[in-house]
């Protein structure tokens, strides 16, 4: 269908390391106009927005931080990280839209984790669909910080954002790992989309592993 390996692909990595400008490369290479982009953190806002800390405490962890600053990295990383997986639900729901569609798609964001990212690929699997995931990676928070300066020139230096993102990365990084999915370095960004390629490649066998289940 594409002239790529995958039908369906998920992005992962934290916020600031170039998973948007990845995506729109990738979903370019399928050869096809129609492929596009799904931005789950669209999803995210969506859900949260219809929901209430009363009846899904899960899903609104952050409220009532008015400023995550003032918490220590590790804090404001588990409050994400309990978050990504309130969501693991809602990943599997876009993914199973998505397998009904003869159409490519990248689906990428922040709260991707590589539980729901194996998940989603055992299922794609079972409806005879290339559902792959890839994590990208960006270990440096001096480099996450650069990356926000230059996307939200306005916003002013966000130092303590880029320590938890960096952290939440390695996260995702040893997650992805556990589940037999690719983790691919950011940088160089010239090449990503070949170095995503390459890795999905190498990884495929072990993204099809039936052993793979949601959980932490």
């Amino acid at each position: 269908m594409t002239a790529t390996s995958w039908d369906i692909l998920l992005i992962g990595g934290a916020s600031g390391v170039g998973k948007s400008r990845a995506a729109a490369q990738l979903a370019a290479g399928t050869g096809k106009s129609e492929g596009f982009v799904v931005e789950f953190d669209d999803i995210v806002s969506a859900v949260e927005a219809m929901t209430t800390a009363e009846h899904h405490p899960a899903l609104h962890h952050f409220d009532g931080i008015p400023d995550t600053a003032r918490l220590a990295v590790e804090q404001v990383m588990d409050l994400q990280i309990a978050t990504a997986r309130a969501l693991e639900p809602a990943v599997l729901g876009v993914v199973r839209n998505r397998l009904t569609v003869d159409v490519p798609a990248v689906i990428e964001g922040d709260y991707l984790t590589p539980a729901a990212a194996a998940e989603a690929i055992r299922e794609g699997r079972s409806a005879g669909r290339r559902v792959h995931a890839v994590f990208l990676h960006e270990p440096d928070p001096e480099q996450i910080l650069a990356n926000y300066a230059a996307r939200e020139p306005d916003s002013g230096e966000q130092r303590h954002r880029a320590q938890v993102s960096a952290a939440y990365s390695h996260w995702l990084s040893r997650q992805a790992s556990r589940h037999g999915l690719p983790v691919v370095e950011c940088r160089p960004w010239t090449g990503l989309p070949e170095r995503v390629a390459r890795a999905l490649g190498r990884y495929g066998p072990a993204m099809s592993d039936p052993g793979h289940t949601l959980g932490p």
